[in-house]
């Protein structure tokens, strides 16, 4: 007696099918692993951001403290300029920006500064007098001596400082004081407590240092 082949319940799953879809499910989670290819280069060579419009620097923080203060905020209507503290000036509003005792508390600031710099100038230069050569050990000669290029370093920074501070006492006479060369805005009552001879705003200074890191000086 012949058999009847049973029936086919489902259709064949075709050889190879399974395998390929798993290949397939592998495949694609590899390509959800696998990060993006990078350019190392973009960095480097993308054109430089603007700096965000209205950050607060870190100048700008005990300003913004002192301002909470009606002590400090209203001192400067009883003082001379070259009497206020840092933190009298920083409370006063931002109607009276570069007013006469402002200018007077900035010129008194870096009048001092030159003075200290030009101190520090003749101390280096008694320094300086001793006579290296009466040292008999070579190993403490040689200390002095390097111990003096490094104070001329130093001096040479100042140099550059002192040339900064006539040149901001300059511009309190003309008036330019604490305005940025570049857009003419305010430079800010604490960019310039922090930095007495700054030129430029805090945005005009971030985006000069771009360039010079982009492209050099």
């Amino acid at each position: 007696m012949s058999k009847t082949p049973a029936p086919k319940t489902a259709a064949a799953t075709p050889k190879g099918a399974k395998t390929a879809a798993k290949t397939d499910a592998g495949n694609d989670v590899a390509m959800l692993d696998v990060p993006a290819p990078t350019n190392r280069f973009a960095d480097r060579f993308a054109p430089p951001k603007p700096p965000v419009r209205g950050a607060m620097h870190a100048d700008e923080a005990p300003r913004i403290a002192a301002k909470g203060d009606p002590k400090l905020a209203n001192a400067w209507k009883t003082k001379s300029g070259a009497e206020l503290t840092d933190a009298e000036v920083l409370a006063m509003p931002d109607s009276e920006y570069m007013n006469a005792k402002q200018l007077e508390f900035f010129r008194a600031k870096l009048e001092g500064l030159k003075s200290e710099v030009l101190s520090n100038a003749g101390e280096t230069t008694e320094h300086l007098r001793e006579d290296t050569t009466i040292v008999p050990d070579p190993a403490d000669r040689a200390t002095i001596e390097e111990e003096h290029a490094l104070e001329l370093r130093t001096r040479d920074r100042e140099r550059k400082l002192l040339k900064k501070i006539v040149q901001s006492i300059a511009r309190l006479d003309s008036g330019d004081y604490g305005y940025c060369d570049e857009t003419g805005e305010p430079i800010g009552l604490g960019r310039l407590i922090a930095r007495p001879t700054a030129t430029l705003s805090l945005e005009a200074q971030q985006r000069r240092e771009l360039k010079q890191k982009m492209f050099g000086d």
